[in-house]
Order: structure tokens, then C-alpha cells, then sequence
């Protein structure tokens, strides 16, 4: 339990804390506020009463400070108390009457903001006046009863916070860089922080840290701002620049209380600042929660890499199974794809006598001869803008002018059509000596995306059963097109042999055979 004498002094610190600096910290705050209006709009002749203000304030949240440290020091000293209520009064006199001179004396030039800042800077000081006796009370001045109970329940639930065991946590520790001109400054760092199990480095110019940081990791860095030749800063800022160095968590070590120079740290990207003399208590603090930060920001990049992988994976699956452009339109939300295409040019690749092949081919070796054929064939299609819509068995089946149109699109179907053929004579990609033949048609299709499980980009129409057909009764070694595709070659194949024949479902046709 804790004792009734450590409740009374918590509960005075509490009292303090709650009534006194809230306060006093608003008539700081108005009063920046306030300095930075006029110097911008004036009238340049009230800086100096606000000046005036300004010592009193920072007088006043001194004091008010100490009070709330030295609480033990004066929870049963009545003339303490009294001193303290006399000794508070006297920049809050201060700052209520230079404002009050400030009014009279410059209302009329005074910006209505800036008004409003010196009446909240009044209205601040004059109810800090008065909470002065009930906080800080003595035997003449008591306390209610209700406020009595409320600031030891206050203090009771604080003493149960910092009583509370951390003996759950995980003790974090690293290999951390301290930066310091001083020497000994140096010292007290590493021995502090060897104690609680860090492996410490400590260097004594900018040099000496680009230099450990090139040849080693650190999970931390403490870097003084004060330093000769380079400033802290300026290591901050090149760390913050350096990819390699720009994840370390880095914490800014001064005496130099300059709240410029601490906010030029932080928004340069240090994660914190820790004043000299060295407090140990929050020197481990700070450098826990940077270690704690660190971690969770390296869990955080590791999974956030891993999911990049594994999208990247699922990407490059995508796109040897659909068509770029149609999953640019199934990221930008369309769920229904489908396109006519009034011109287009449609391939089909088969190979002959495959079925004998079957029978007499060891399985692997099979598959095999396929996969390092259809293989050649993607690379080709690839190569020439075809797309390939899929392999059926023995088939390979491609289109040309779809899913974007091109107006040559005949001419780089026979192109691609050539180069299977020329493939088929490569014992390295064909070990078996197989023999191809080709069919190609010209003309309307229909094209879209289908199915929910395994979908396929497919095309549909009489322009992909006449090249079907044409394949079927092709020859071996040969491309077999249709008319439409020679018209829409024009001049380019002058020596095709041409013939007549019927075609089931379609009826006689002239058809062309390319060697």
C-alpha cells in the first residue's frame, strides 16, 4: 500500500499539475502568438511590454515547475507554501498588468487576433491567480472534501502506473553509435548503456561516423548536436540522405536548449532529443522506445516486402495468362470484357501426326518436346505482337490485332508464322523432328475475357473456325491462308499457289499455300 505521507505529496504534485501548469503554459502559448502577430502587423512600440509578458511567463512556468518537483519539500511546510503562493503571484501581477498596458496603450492599433490573444492571456493569468490558494494549501486555506478525494485518487492511480512491473517486456538490445566531441561525455554514455546490455560504439567527429557507419550496423544512433568542424545537423541531414543509413533511428544529444535547434533535428528526422546532463532514467527510456520503434519498423519492412514478392509473383502469373491491356481494365474495375473487332488475323499451329507420337513416346519426354516447342512459339509471339490465346492438346491458337488493333495485322501473322516453321527445323528446341502445318484467316471477331476459375481471354466467330479449317487441311511444312488474309496482305506474297476446295460449313473456297 502506499503510505498516506507519499499520497498527500503525489496529490499536492497532482494538484499542481492539473490547476497551475495548464494555465500557465496557455499564457506562453498566447503570448508566442501574440509576439508573431505584432512583429508581422504591428505596432512595433508594444514589443517591448510584450517582452515584458513574455520574461514574466517563463518566470512564472519555471516556478510553477519547480513547485511541482519540490511538492514533497513543501506538502507539510506551511510557510513553504505560503512563500511559494507569494512568490507565484508576482509574474502573474507582472503579465496581467503589462497586457492591461498594452491595450490601453495600442487598442486602436492592435489587429482584432491580436486583441483576442491578449484578452485570453488575461482571462489565463487571472484564473491562475485564483486557483493559487486552493492548490497549494495550507492549514488556514483547507481543501474541499471532494477535491480532496478526487487528487488522491489521482495520485493513487499515477503511484499504481509507476509501481507496475515491466518484468513481462522483452529486454531490447542493440548495437548503438554514440557521436561526442567530449570524451568523457562519451564515457558516461557507454557505460550507461553497456550496463543495460548494448554493444556501444563511440566515435568523436562526423569522420569517424561516416566511417563506422560505413563498415558497420547499428540498431541506434545518440549524435551530439554540438560538435567542431561538422555539426550534428549536418550528419543528421547526410544520414537522412544516405539510403543505406536513412532507417536508423537517430537521437539528438545537446545541452543546448535552443527549441530551433530541436525542432530543426526532428524535422530533419530525428526520433527524439534527450537534454544534458544525461538523466539515466530517460536516456534508457528514450533509447528503449527508439529500439521498440526500430523493431516493429523492420517487422513492418520485412512484411511489407514480402507482400510486395507475392504480389509481384501474382503479377507475372497474371500476365503470361491474360493480356496486359486486359488486366490494366480488370484493375481499373471493368468486370465485363468484351470487344469487337472488325479486323483481325487468327493462327492456328498443329502438329502433324501427333497421335501415333503418343503412343510410342515415354511420357516426360513427351511433354517435354511440347513445352520447348510452345515455348519458342511464346517467345516468337512475343517477339512479332502476337497474342496467344491458348494451346489446345497438339494446337497452339494465336491472334494478331487483338486485344489493341493493328493495321498490319495479317502481315505480322505470316511474319510470325514463318518463324514457327523455321523453328520446327531447330533440333535444339524440336528433338523429335516433328512437322508443323499452319492455317491463317483474316476478319471480324469477337474477343473477351470469360469464366471465374482458370479464366481464359478468348475469341470467338466464323474468322476463328475458317482458320481452323484451313489448318486442318493444310500441309505439313506449309502456311495455308485464306483470301481475305492474302487481300489484306496485298503485294506482299506474290507467289502464293493457290487452289479450290470445299470447306464443311462454309462452302468452296480459294485458299493460298505459303512455304
Amino acid at each position: 500500500m502506499v503510505s498516506e505521507t507519499r499520497k498527500d505529496k503525489l496529490a499536492l504534485a497532482t494538484r499542481i499539475s492539473q490547476n497551475l501548469n495548464g494555465p500557465s503554459e496557455a499564457i506562453v502559448g498566447f503570448h508566442n502568438l501574440l509576439t508573431e502577430e505584432v512583429r508581422r502587423t504591428g505596432p512595433t512600440a508594444a514589443l517591448e511590454d510584450l517582452q515584458k509578458i513574455g520574461v514574466a511567463a517563463d518566470t512564472l512556468v519555471q516556478m510553477v515547475e519547480l513547485s511541482g518537483k519540490g511538492a514533497h519539500q513543501i506538502s507539510a511546510d506551511k510557510d513553504a507554501q505560503a512563500k511559494l503562493r507569494h512568490d507565484l503571484r508576482s509574474p502573474i501581477n507582472a503579465i496581467i498588468g503589462y497586457s492591461e498596458m498594452v491595450l490601453d496603450d495600442f487598442e486602436a492599433d492592435l489587429k482584432p487576433s491580436a486583441r483576442s490573444d491578449i484578452n485570453a492571456i488575461l482571462s489565463e493569468a487571472r484564473k491562475l491567480a485564483l486557483q493559487i490558494d486552493s492548490t497549494i494549501s495550507d492549514a488556514d486555506i483547507p481543501q474541499s472534501a471532494e477535491d480532496s478525494d478526487r487528487d488522491q485518487e489521482i495520485a493513487a492511480s499515477l503511484e499504481r502506473s509507476l509501481a507496475s512491473s515491466d518484468a513481462g517486456r522483452e529486454a531490447l538490445t542493440g548495437r548503438i553509435l554514440v557521436i561526442d566531441d567530449e570524451a568523457a561525455n562519451r564515457e558516461i554514455l557507454t557505460r550507461l548503456l553497456e550496463r543495460r546490455g548494448h554493444s556501444v560504439r563511440s566515435v568523436g567527429s562526423a569522420s569517424e561516423t561516416f566511417e563506422a557507419l560505413d563498415r558497420e550496423g547499428f540498431d541506434l544512433v545518440l549524435l551530439d548536436i554540438l560538435m567542431p568542424e561538422v555539426n550534428g545537423i549536418d550528419v543528421l541531414e547526410r544520414m537522412k540522405k544516405d539510403p543505406p543509413w536513412r532507417e536508423i533511428p537517430v537521437v539528438m544529444v545537446s545541452g543546448l536548449n535552443e527549441t530551433n535547434a530541436i525542432a530543426k533535428c526532428i524535422s530533419v528526422g530525428a526520433e527524439d532529443y534527450l537534454p544534458k546532463p544525461i538523466d539515466p532514467v530517460l536516456l534508457h527510456a528514450r533509447v528503449d522506445a527508439c529500439m521498440e520503434r526500430s523493431r516493429w519498423r523492420a517487422k513492418e519492412l520485412a512484411f511489407t516486402n514480402e507482400i510486395t514478392y507475392e504480389r509481384d509473383r501474382a503479377d507475372k502469373l497474371l500476365h503470361s495468362m491474360l493480356p496486359a491491356p486486359v488486366i490494366k481494365r480488370l484493375n481499373n474495375g471493368e468486370t465485363n470484357i468484351a470487344d469487337r473487332f472488325v479486323g483481325a488475323t487468327i493462327i492456328f499451329a498443329d502438329i502433324v501426326e501427333f497421335t501415333p507420337l503418343v503412343a510410342r513416346m515415354d511420357a516426360g519426354d513427351l511433354i517435354l518436346e511440347l513445352s520447348n516447342l510452345f515455348t519458342a512459339f511464346d517467345d516468337l509471339a512475343t517477339l512479332h505482337g502476337i497474342e496467344k490465346i491458348k494451346t489446345i492438346g497438339d494446337a497452339y491458337m494465336a491472334a494478331s490485332g487483338i486485344p489493341l488493333h493493328r493495321e498490319d495485322h495479317a502481315h505480322a501473322a505470316i511474319s510470325f508464322a514463318r518463324d514457327i516453321l523455321r523453328t520446327m527445323s531447330d533440333s535444339t528446341v524440336s528433338s523429335a523432328g516433328l512437322q508443323i502445318r499452319i492455317g491463317i484467316h483474316s476478319g471480324p471477331v469477337i474477343a473477351g475475357l470469360i469464366g471465374r476459375k482458370r479464366s481464359i481471354y478468348d475469341v470467338w466467330g466464323e474468322t476463328v473456325n475458317l482458320a481452323s479449317r484451313l489448318e486442318a487441311t493444310g500441309r505439313s511444312g506449309h502456311i495455308h491462308i485464306s483470301a481475305e488474309t492474302k487481300d489484306a496482305l496485298g503485294d506482299h506474297l506474290p507467289n502464293a499457289e493457290a487452289q479450290t476446295h470445299f470447306v464443311k460449313g462454309v462452302g468452296e473456297i480459294t485458299s493460298y499455300f505459303v512455304s
